[in-house]
């Protein structure tokens, strides 16, 4: 999709903070460790074990499946993830729908709305939504495509064709 030149802060698909063209000024910058639920689950790995991502980082994983992504702080996690190829599942980016859902693991992240999530499942599990949720500290570790969590199934929606 093209960028309307009219307007000249509007950035339509690119991270702004990293456009020098950009007059809203610079913002922080966290860098996001990500790992793919599906991984932990083909492991048998647990998601609460302090070891997690340091078996990950020893696993011969893809890209796609683990590593890390530099997101300025005014981004959501899921457009970071879209900007650097990476295809994250989502449906609505609305937060009406789990399919983005992740685990917070370590960091903070601030998610601006949530419509489909209990306050238990934020607080006790970790649980945010990627289409909402930007970085709030310098470090932050999430477990992406939490979709398939058992309890997640009756808020998950149709597939999305790509």
């Amino acid at each position: 999709m093209p960028e309307d030149s009219s307007l000249p802060n509007i950035k339509i698909g690119s991270d702004a903070a990293k456009d020098p063209d950009f007059e809203g000024g610079e913002t922080e910058v966290s860098t996001v460790e990500y790992l793919d639920y599906r991984v932990v689950d083909a492991n048998d790995w647990e998601i609460d074990d302090d070891d997690l991502f340091e078996k990950a980082a020893a696993a011969d994983l893809d890209e796609e499946e683990y590593g890390t992504m530099e997101v300025s702080r005014n981004r959501k996690l899921l457009d970071a993830a879209e900007d650097n190829g990476f295809d994250w599942p989502f449906s609505c980016r609305a937060a009406s729908c789990a399919n983005c859902t992740g685990i917070l693991v370590d960091g903070e992240l601030e998610m601006e709305m949530n419509l489909i999530i209990t306050d238990e499942e934020v607080e006790e599990r970790g649980i945010r939504l990627t289409c909402q949720s930007k970085p709030a500290t310098d470090h932050v570790r999430v477990i992406h495509n939490a979709k398939h969590l058992d309890y997640l199934q009756d808020r998950v929606i149709g597939v999305r064709e790509v």
